[in-house]
């Protein structure tokens, strides 16, 4: 029940709070709309197959109603070129331009339209056309544009045929252009001319006005009519009049539904996409479900009085802005002004010539194809210059319903491809180790992968991320180990865990493991509600700060880095040695089950101070030897124990000792291979020998 005061009582809320200092510059900017929302409504109708007083009608009732009951200030609601480009492309197949038939159906078509903008606001779905790429609409536009000029063409030279097309309308024209009308011509390229030329002068000037009102005193003046100069001819007069709908004319309702569809979602972008352009530059804050109702509203009036689609139009919208409206009643007494204008000057209308109104919509068409911007898209990512083209040229070549759809869809399909296709990419350390980068031309850890997923683990990518996770560990075979960076992860679902069970399993299965780092609150919630982060560890989730630290000294194993590899990518491994030794070292990664014999520190302590003591081997660098080692123990860095002849006893139990145990169970194997079999590990390394208070001997 909150939400019809909050969308359809709006007018109330505006009225309530109106400022008396706000009327004299809403009038002055209304006026401003006036002169230039007359003509347009005049050209914009014909564009549309429909005779100019329903532009007249949709210019006041969608004017009125949309500005009352939308959200911005300044957008200015009426007749546009794509609705009318739209209007006569879904109709022309229904019933003949003109036609009671086909002003009924258009009245049909904004009443359908409208409804379909307010249940999307109603439903709470004005964040839609956040989906809908700007590239559709700037397709759509110059698509539109193209077509408005080549079916114009044939009014500027008064050629009577009709067509089907684009394509239909070329070859038609190629055929008759030499039956053109010299006067109708002069007039028509006379109109676009003054527009440019007062364009050039002063872009304030009411060109497509003062062309229209010059073009109908020459025709009154000289007769024009009389010599085969098409007029536009008497209007009526009066207030917009209650139109009879076929409102339960389901085969017409059926027939018009897609139609009503992309009138509505193109409509609704292309309003949301000006209101938001125009409320930039203003500062104001748009609620873009009240834009919905206000455009649905707009539209329903509109088919009611009598009128056909309307939607946003930039052009009147930025004049408001730029006029120094205040409030949305500019925009009311804008229509108020046109219907004011309309019914003094009604039989002055009557004269315009109808080469004119080409001219000036031929000029107005030019404008729709927005050259810069296409320049921009084509420059820019590709998923943009295709669906500009698509859409462009289903515009030329589809009916304009169809082609609006299938640019709206292909945007969105877009969305979902990009989406479910995030960046997965392998990062290494900056030179100053502060930053993770992605640099492939740089050497990667040969145990240690670090991986970046840049976007949501759901249903949609939780296959691309698994699937792009295996070909890193496929190109990268040695990396036992992997850190996984989800600080772009802002959603998970129960897909996304299964992709991380699969990574962590294919890992686990290999001898190494995953770990985390900066993984967000309400992913982590979800690993722990499912038993993934129970699966895993507690102590596999790390601090970004300290994670390589923690590996380095406690997962990776250092033999690999000091006696196989050359590379070192971290800040920990930075002082490691080359493998320069001049021989082959083979270390086995995997040892035979049940060959390691563990004793554990305390253990080992006892049996050093009791009789037939056990020989201690350290087989770490040296330099790790003299930072504290075993008392009892004698230093055999695991090259040369794997490469020099050995001299030790046979009889007595040797315990190999390395930092963590990694280096001394290689020692182990080495040792069995060569008649040793008598040999135990230290476990847990010297690391364990310290933690338990053992550590005595420091060079």
């Amino acid at each position: 029940m909150r939400v019809l005061p909050f969308l359809f009582l709006r007018p109330v809320h505006l009225l309530r709070t109106y400022r008396l200092a706000n009327l004299q510059p809403d009038m002055l900017a209304g006026l401003t709309i006036a002169v230039v929302l007359l003509p347009q409504a005049i050209v914009f109708s014909l564009l549309a197959g429909l005779p100019p007083q329903m532009g007249i009608y949709t210019a006041v009732a969608a004017g009125i109603v949309g500005a009352l009951w939308g959200s911005s200030s300044h957008l200015n609601t009426g007749p546009t070129n794509s609705a009318s480009v739209l209007v006569l492309s879904i109709l022309a197949p229904l019933a003949a331009p003109g036609t009671p038939p086909f002003m009924a159906a258009a009245g049909m078509l904004a009443v359908m339209a409208g409804i379909l903008r307010i249940a999307m606001g109603l439903a709470r779905l004005g964040i839609l056309v956040n989906f809908v790429s700007d590239s559709v609409i700037v397709g759509f536009t110059a698509g539109a544009g193209v077509l408005v000029a080549v079916g114009e063409v044939r009014h500027l030279l008064r050629l009577d045929f009709s067509a089907s097309g684009l394509l239909d309308n070329l070859v038609k024209l190629a055929q008759t252009v030499s039956q053109a009308h010299p006067a109708s011509m002069a007039l028509g390229l006379g109109a676009a001319g003054l527009i440019l030329g007062l364009k050039r002068l002063d872009r304030r000037l009411p060109g497509p006005l003062i062309a229209l009102l010059m073009a109908g005193a020459a025709v009154a003046l000289f007769n024009l009519a009389a010599n085969g100069v098409k007029i536009i001819g008497q209007m009526p007069g009066g207030f917009p009049p209650l139109a009879r709908l076929p409102l339960l004319d389901l085969d017409l309702i059926g027939h018009l539904s897609t139609g009503a569809l992309a009138i509505a979602a193109i409509g609704l972008v292309e309003a949301t996409s000006i209101a938001r352009s125009i409320a930039s530059q203003s500062g104001e804050r748009l609620n873009s479900n009240q834009e919905f109702v206000g455009q649905g509203m707009a539209n329903i009036a509109a088919g009611l009085f009598s009128g056909y689609p309307a939607s946003g139009s930039f052009n009147r919208s930025a004049l408001n802005l730029e006029a120094k409206a205040r409030s949305p009643m500019s925009n009311v007494f804008g229509s108020l002004f046109v219907l004011i204008a309309t019914l003094a000057l009604g039989p002055l209308v009557a004269f315009v010539p109808r080469a004119a109104l080409a001219g000036v919509l031929i000029v107005g068409a030019y404008g729709m194809i927005d050259r810069k911007e296409m320049q921009r898209i084509w420059r820019g990512a590709r998923g943009d210059t295709l669906i500009m083209i698509v859409t462009l040229s289903a515009t030329l070549l589809l009916p304009l319903q169809f082609a609006v759809l299938s640019g709206i869809l292909m945007s969105l399909a877009y969305y979902l491809l990009k989406t479910s296709m995030p960046q997965v990419r392998s990062v290494v350390p900056d030179e100053h180790f502060r930053h993770w980068i992605f640099q492939p031309d740089k050497p990667v850890c040969p145990q240690l992968g670090v991986v970046d997923i840049l976007g949501d683990l759901y249903f949609g990518a939780a296959s691309h991320i698994e699937e792009s996770v295996r070909a890193l560990q496929a190109q990268h075979p040695t990396q036992r180990y992997l850190m996984l960076r989800m600080q772009s992860v802002d959603h998970c679902d129960i897909s996304g865990i299964h992709a991380l069970e699969s990574i962590l399993r294919l890992y686990r299965e290999r001898g190494g493991d995953v770990y985390f780092t900066r993984v967000r609150e309400s992913v982590l919630k979800l690993m722990k509600s499912t038993a993934f982060f129970r699966d895993v560890g507690a102590d596999h989730f790390l601090g970004e700060d300290n994670a390589v630290e923690h590996l380095f000294y406690h997962v990776l194993d250092p033999a690999i880095c000091i006696y196989e590899s050359d590379v070192r990518v971290f800040r920990e491994c930075q002082n490691l040695p080359r493998p320069e030794y001049g021989v082959p070292i083979v270390l086995h990664t995997d040892m035979p089950a049940g060959l390691l014999t563990e004793i554990e520190p305390r253990a080992l302590w006892d049996r050093l101070r009791g009789q037939a003591p056990p020989v201690v081997v350290d087989v770490r660098q040296p330099r790790e030897f003299k930072r504290g080692h075993i008392a009892q123990a004698q230093n055999i860095p695991l090259v040369d124990l794997l490469t020099q002849p050995l001299t030790l006893p046979h009889d007595r139990l040797i315990v190999l000792a390395c930092r963590a145990g990694r280096r001394s169970a290689r020692a182990t194997y080495a040792l069995h291979n060569q008649g040793y079999n008598n040999c135990a590990v230290l476990q847990g390394g010297m690391q364990a020998w310290e933690d338990a208070g053992l550590l005595e001997a420091v060079d």
